[in-house]
């Protein structure tokens, strides 16, 4: 009897645990309480058409995040801004999934918002709005169990600039560039690339980047620290094939190991150090004993 208990024990806590982490990054930024209308904010977007965020799971666990409005070199529209809310939740509820590449569709990566719907939301309550939802829904992609890299060809601009570094990594295609030209809008970046750029690059070179609103091409972003690698392929089906290549060295094994391994960083990351080792410790209980754990333990890997 005794181990069947501790055995239906160690489940609930393992569940009451995956269930708390879970809540924590599916949490929102903003709610009412913060002025936020989500429900107002989705049906003004709603109006501005065109483009999509497609979504394709594949068996190795990686999936393909793909911005696609080529005409408009894949600057969102609304529905797109809606589209990838949808997304990430499906992302979220994906228990096979390792890791995640976001491109852009006809070899360039993202040239922000859609300017038809930013004039006709320039009202600074609507602003604010979009504000809030686009910082949320990029705030719960940077927080998912998932390994992500940003793949950019041509031009990470803007707001695609900043999607950029809700990633965990960007590889860059030669020729490409990242560049937060928010300084000649009169704007500053609005959906969390700021806060996000200074964890990446550190204070002075975010403060340069954005006030100079200057080009950042492959070789200064691997000196900044803000991209990994320069790829060699400068075509769709080669950068993809070469970015699959790169990411998979990282999600090698069972996506439980996997998203455990991205649960600690996140932790790691956000929260002040106590509440870390906590939360860290909690998701160490869920891989304890586990699967991968124990086979390991039968298979005793000597470490070279």
């Amino acid at each position: 009897l005794f181990p069947e208990m501790a055995i239906s024990l160690w489940k609930n806590l393992l569940q009451t645990t995956k269930e708390r982490i879970l809540q924590w990054r599916r949490m929102s930024l903003y709610n009412g309480a913060h002025g936020y209308e989500e429900e107002l904010i989705k049906k003004k977007l709603q109006q501005f058409t065109g483009g999509s965020i497609n979504l394709s799971k594949e068996d190795n666990g990686i999936g393909i995040l793909t911005l696609n409005n080529p005409k408009l070199m894949n600057a969102f529209t609304g529905t797109m801004m809606l589209e990838l809310q949808e997304r990430v939740t499906e992302l979220e509820n994906w228990k096979d999934g390792k890791g995640i590449i976001i491109y852009g569709a006809g070899n360039t990566f993202c040239s922000g918002s859609d300017l038809n719907a930013v004039k006709a939301i320039s009202s600074s309550q609507d602003g604010m709005n979009m504000c809030m939802f686009m910082q949320n829904t990029l705030t719960r992609l940077m927080r998912l169990p998932l390994i992500s890299v940003a793949l950019v060809q041509g031009k990470a601009v803007g707001g695609g600039a900043e999607l950029t570094t809700a990633c965990d990594f960007r590889l860059m295609t030669p020729g490409s560039e990242i560049r937060f030209v928010h300084k000649h809008m009169g704007l500053v970046p609005g959906w969390g690339g700021a806060a996000r750029l200074v964890h990446i690059v550190g204070s002075g070179a975010a403060l340069r980047l954005l006030s100079g609103a200057a080009r950042v091409d492959p070789e200064r972003a691997l000196h900044l620290g803000l991209s990994e690698e320069t790829l060699v392929s400068s075509d769709e089906t080669g950068a993809l094939e070469e970015a699959r290549a790169w990411l998979s060295q990282y999600t090698e094994g069972p996506a439980s190991v996997i998203q455990a391994v991205k649960k600690v960083v996140t932790v790691g990351r956000e929260l002040p150090l106590e509440a870390a080792l906590r939360t860290e410790k909690d998701i160490f209980g869920t891989v304890w004993g586990g699967p991968a754990n124990l086979q390991a333990l039968v298979r005793r890997p000597k470490h070279k």
